[in-house]
């Protein structure tokens, strides 16, 4: 009996990591979308801007929605660790906050290139 008390608790704990990476996953989906589809609509703001530019001299930002995020694809999908890391970076790009390129540059150092 207690042997299959064991075993529930471990499927359990299985089961509840599963259904965190696939909300993780969900959430990291939903932001990318998100930024994509802001991006679109900025670029064809700044083309219509730009129209609008010559004629006035105008100037138009888009904040940090031109910010990308380096990825080396030939280590597989992210894990859990990484994919937490790229929804703060994604939420910063999308709340256009000043904290996206201290994000970026800790994410750069400590995964991309550490150097311990």
């Amino acid at each position: 009996m207690r042997e299959h008390s064991e075993i529930l608790v471990h499927e359990l704990a299985l089961r509840d990591d599963l259904e965190y990476e696939k909300e993780l996953k969900n959430q990291f989906i939903w932001l990318l979308l998100t930024v994509q589809k802001r991006r679109r609509e900025a670029a064809l703001t700044a083309n219509d801007t730009n129209n609008h530019k010559m004629r006035t001299g105008g100037v138009n930002g888009n904040g940090y929605l031109t910010t990308v995020i380096p990825y080396q694809s030939t280590q597989g999908p992210p894990v859990v660790d990484r994919l937490q890391i790229y929804i703060r970076i994604l939420s910063a790009i999308n709340d256009d906050s000043t904290t996206v390129p201290t994000l970026l540059t800790d994410y750069i150092l400590k995964v991309l290139c550490p150097t311990t």
